[in-house]
């Protein structure tokens, strides 16, 4: 068992908090974790119990990016026995092997069979496991058992906690009650709403059904997201405040991370889509619904027991059936988008 271990974080937010129970389970087994991660995914990792230090990765989506790479590598070396590379992607890799760090896991990827000492296998994509066991089935790599024909087996509870000092949270949410448009921010006082999903449209619900919907809660909608997506909260924004006047607030592009997970944790409910605000969202243990296109909840699901899930391709009642699901691409191949199309704001509010 390695005393300090570097976690080489993903890059997108809903796997950086599927990582979670990883970690739980080498900091529960004494390890020392530093996290290393690009700075938009570093405050996931700030609200993890399990973390004691996160260090910012000055490094940009594409490239290799070598220099950088080799310089952060060479502050590190020596500092560790053990590195945990939860990403797929040969880059990912590099820094534990420039560090020299002697123990490297992870999966196979891109071709790292230099790169990483421990290695699993890729599972076959019509094997795919629960994003968070597969994450957290590193934990498994170099451990010995009574019975070593036995296959591995993960134990214990495998979802994702996040956690925020309450001093954090209210600083957060006073920052944002200087905003004049936006109503009292207490907790419980609103609902919001992660229309986003950046992996693209076939995750998305349309913004005619969140408005919709939003014209059908009873207390102010917060509308959530990045700068990207501040067009589709501004569709929403827009249309239901054409009925309701004030009622719904865009802040797509408006909040920082730290900012946006105190408005989902002190959030009545949370609409979204399968999104990294959604496994934000279940990660606090806030009531809410999340609906599935593309993407299945059986691969990515909002592990919160206040979960809701719509998804039409189990749904026996829906007609002719969704054999098309889960594609698993960024647009409808087949160009009707049914599997959220269909979904009615009705049908959502009904969970809610």
């Amino acid at each position: 068992m390695a005393k300090n271990a570097l976690i080489i974080a993903p890059q997108w937010i809903g796997d950086a908090v599927m990582t979670e129970p990883l970690l739980r389970r080498l900091a529960a087994r004494g390890e020392r974790l530093t996290v290393a991660a690009l700075p938009w995914i570093a405050p996931v990792y700030r609200a993890m119990p399990g973390v004691a230090e996160v260090i910012e990765m000055p490094f940009k989506h594409g490239g290799l990016q070598l220099k950088g790479r080799w310089m952060l590598a060479r502050q590190l070396r020596g500092r560790f026995e053990a590195a945990y590379v939860c990403p797929n992607s040969l880059k990912s890799a590099l820094i534990p092997w420039m560090a020299g760090i002697p123990r490297r896991i992870g999966y196979t990827g891109e071709m790292r069979f230099g790169l990483l000492t421990d290695r699993l296998d890729n599972p076959q994509l019509e094997e795919r496991p629960p994003m968070v066991e597969w994450y957290a089935a590193l934990s498994l790599v170099g451990q010995t058992y009574a019975q070593p024909e036995q296959p591995m087996k993960l134990t214990g509870d495998l979802r994702p906690i996040l956690q925020m000092p309450p001093q954090l949270m209210d600083q957060a949410l006073e920052e944002l009650s200087r905003i004049p448009s936006l109503p009292v921010l207490a907790r419980n006082s609103y609902v919001v709403f992660a229309p986003g999903a950046e992996y693209g449209p076939a995750k998305r619900w349309p913004a005619k059904h969140f408005a919709e919907l939003a014209t059908k809660i009873d207390r102010p909608v917060l509308v959530l997201g990045s700068g990207k997506e501040h067009d589709i909260a501004e569709e929403i924004t827009r249309t239901a405040n054409a009925q309701q006047p004030g009622h719904c607030h865009n802040l797509a592009g408006k909040t920082n991370l730290v900012q946006a997970f105190a408005l989902i944790a002190n959030a009545q409910r949370v609409v979204s889509n399968d999104s990294g605000l959604m496994h934000v969202a279940a990660a606090f243990g806030v009531p809410q619904v999340a609906v599935y296109g593309s993407s299945s909840p059986e691969h990515t699901p909002p592990l919160n027991d206040r979960a809701r899930v719509v998804w039409l391709r189990v749904d026996p009642n829906y007609q002719p059936p969704l054999a098309c699901a889960p594609c698993y691409e960024r647009t409808c191949p087949l160009g009707h988008t049914r599997c959220l199309e269909d979904v009615s704001a009705e049908r959502v509010y009904k969970l809610l």
